[in-house]
């Protein structure tokens, strides 16, 4: 299962975050006040079975003004609350072409965990709040609840362009009762710094702890390298376990940045179990306040699938990232 958030959206599905901190949720759907309904929702049609992949057709390009919801399918089930997760299965499209952009193929390998949290795209979770366990719902998701004025390299959306997003609800998780105020993250990184390894990019940070990366000339290596630029005196990262982080994807082959949560002026949180394999190794055994760097072969990475445009089958990828707490 994938869980997402909105590094995942804006990332182009880079790596699938958890909630840290969420509310408590999973009340009676009387206490739930669903997002409206509008013309432009009501248009799309999204045909097919609940639990399959559905046949969407919608009159483009859309220009929603606010975020609209409608109900394809109703459920009976339980009802979402903000902080609850809801497993889904969903598509994304661009509203200014048509496009399927994103989306799972609707097999329980591809079922998608949505946490409404304030991580997630506020679009999503005015889409998917207050939906009901087997219910199948529209939303048409204007700039303004989704990338804005900056839209998405990464997905294909430009600025100023709509997202309309078909979700089928599998089944609800309620959110944990928090045992009160949970330890701050940290801004930056701030262990003690480590001797450089040969073989690495450099790393030149700036005062906020964004790293300028520069990548060797020659080819990468082979298998993955995890090197500590920076050593941190907190918790150890466990297995399976979410964390808040910033960090910068650079792809060796390109030497472009491909995903950054500094660009975004904010860090991620995920859970180190629902990540590519190579940043789950780099991660867990580290500790909070240590800033690492870790090189990322294909097969510990995307494959040979890559993840267009920005990532082809053979490239090697380059993350830094700062462990700033666990979730």
């Amino acid at each position: 299962m994938r869980i997402v958030t909105t590094m995942l959206v804006t990332a182009g599905l880079v790596v699938s975050l958890a909630a840290c901190t969420p509310a408590s949720g999973g009340g009676a759907a009387a206490d739930c006040t669903p997002t409206p309904s509008g013309s432009i929702s009501d248009a799309v049609k999204a045909t097919g079975k609940i639990g399959t992949l559905p046949i969407v057709i919608f009159d483009s390009p859309t220009s929603a003004e606010k975020t609209e919801r409608t109900v394809a399918i109703k459920g009976d089930g339980k009802v979402a609350q903000q902080g609850d997760t809801l497993n889904v299965q969903y598509s994304i499209f661009n509203g200014a072409t048509g496009v399927n952009i994103a989306g799972t193929d609707y097999t329980d390998a591809t079922l998608s965990a949505f946490p409404l949290n304030e991580n997630l795209l506020p679009g999503f979770v005015k889409t998917l709040e207050c939906s009901a366990v087997g219910s199948r719902v529209v939303g048409v998701i204007p700039p303004a609840d989704a990338f804005g004025e900056t839209g998405s390299a990464d997905l294909g959306i430009e600025p100023g362009q709509d997202l309309v997003f078909v979700a089928d609800i599998v089944s609800i998780e309620a959110a944990p009762p928090t045992d009160g105020p949970t330890t701050a993250p940290l801004p930056k990184a701030d262990g003690a710094d480590q001797p450089a390894t040969a073989g690495f990019p450099t790393v030149v940070l700036a005062d906020d702890g964004r790293p300028t990366v520069t990548i060797p000339d020659g080819a990468p290596p082979t298998e993955l390298k995890i090197a500590v630029l920076k050593k941190g005196d907190g918790a150890e990262v466990p297995p399976a376990s979410d964390v808040i982080v910033h960090y910068q994807g650079i792809n060796w082959n390109t030497k472009e940045i491909f995903d950054e949560s500094w660009a975004r002026g904010e860090p991620s949180p995920f859970n180190t179990a629902q990540v590519i394999a190579g940043f789950t190794k780099a991660l867990e055994g580290q500790t909070v306040g240590s800033q690492v760097i870790v090189i990322i072969p294909p097969a510990e990475g995307y494959g040979e699938a890559g993840r267009p445009p920005s990532i082809g089958g053979t490239d090697t990828l380059v993350f830094v990232v700062d462990i700033l707490g666990l979730g």
